[in-house]
């Protein structure tokens, strides 16, 4: 029995590194090297025009990246408009919250690409936009990388199919662990995407319950450091209009950086799930280390990027490229 196990597991071996994971295969940096080989440089262009009009754009698209990915996988699902009969995933709850700029940035580069007839219906929505999230993150003073490409579009996008699938402002590690290893993704991983709200903006609503109504011992979360409570409760003061939103980095929000791991070493991550980091004995030593490295940050964020690049990504009949970032056709 033992050898015939041993022999079973030799032959598994053997069949997955004949028979790699084809989607990951296919992408590749240069896919529109021949179709359209300026695609990088179109969509880096309205970037920089769209961050010019409105810093918004760059937390925006960056966010707008992670829903998409995080489900059905990285293929522009996420874009896609509702219609009388289907109730897409920009319509659920978990993201009615994503800013408009994100949108339009992906709409913009589409159309400029679509401009070039050697171009036209060559790029699909996906691609424009883990491109556009990699130049949102350059134009942060964030670090580069080469981008895979070669997704397809998705032909599904369902409010429901949100459910479950993102991260909440209140989750312990062992969801955010649970939720990430479900794309393939490790601890480290979890934390370097985690390090994305160095950008960007959250509502009142979301932190409400750290600073006025925790647990019946304690109506301010007492992790948080209490210099921070006080001007969170002056940004977010009860009953204020839901609208209001506040810095998800205190110190550097408009800098792609790891003063977020710094943040949390001092009790200041805005969400229960980013200080978590810094408590639970499990991640503290990688937020640690990167609050004193950004190199070994910049790196590890790259890489956590890339790979998510490329979950449940479309390939060949499994997608289509959309003439119109917004809807099936």
């Amino acid at each position: 029995m033992a050898r015939f196990g041993l022999v079973l597991a030799m032959a598994l071996c053997l069949t997955i590194s004949v028979f790699p994971d084809t989607t990951t295969a296919q992408l590749k940096p240069n896919f529109y090297g021949k179709s359209c080989p300026n695609v990088e440089a179109i969509v880096k262009k309205v970037v920089q025009q769209k961050v010019k009009e409105t810093f918004v754009t760059i937390p925006a698209t960056l966010r707008l990246f992670f829903h998409d990915c995080f489900v059905n996988g990285c293929d522009a699902s996420v874009l896609i408009q509702s219609t009388p009969n289907n109730k897409a995933e920009k319509d659920h709850p978990d993201n009615v919250s994503l800013a408009g700029d994100g949108f339009d940035v992906v709409i913009k580069a589409k159309k400029a690409i679509d401009a070039i007839p050697s171009c036209r219906n060559k790029v699909s929505c996906a691609d424009i936009l883990a491109l556009a999230t990699r130049d949102v993150i350059v134009a942060a003073k964030g670090p580069s990388y080469k981008v895979e490409l070669g997704r397809r579009d998705g032909l599904v996008s369902t409010a429901a199919s949100v459910n479950g699938n993102l991260p909440g402002p209140n989750d312990n590690v062992d969801k955010l662990n649970k939720l990430f290893a479900k794309n393939k993704l490790t601890q480290d991983d979890m934390i370097a995407l985690s390090a994305a709200h160095t950008l960007g903006f959250a509502h009142c609503s979301k932190v409400a319950n750290r600073i006025y109504n925790f647990n019946r011992t304690h109506p301010v979360d007492p992790t948080i450091n209490k210099a921070y409570v006080k001007e969170l409760q002056a940004a977010c003061p009860k009953k204020v209009d839901p609208r209001i939103a506040i810095n998800m980095d205190p110190v550097t929000p408009r800098t792609f950086d790891n003063v977020y791991f710094k943040n949390l070493q001092g009790g200041k991550g805005l969400f229960t799930s980013d200080q978590v980091l810094f408590t639970d004995r499990r991640s503290r030593p990688t937020v640690d280390a990167w609050a004193k490295s950004s190199p070994a940050f910049n790196a590890a964020f790259v890489k956590a990027m890339t790979k998510l690049g490329r979950v449940g990504v479309k390939v060949g009949r499994n997608g289509n490229i959309r003439r119109d970032c917004g809807a099936f056709n």
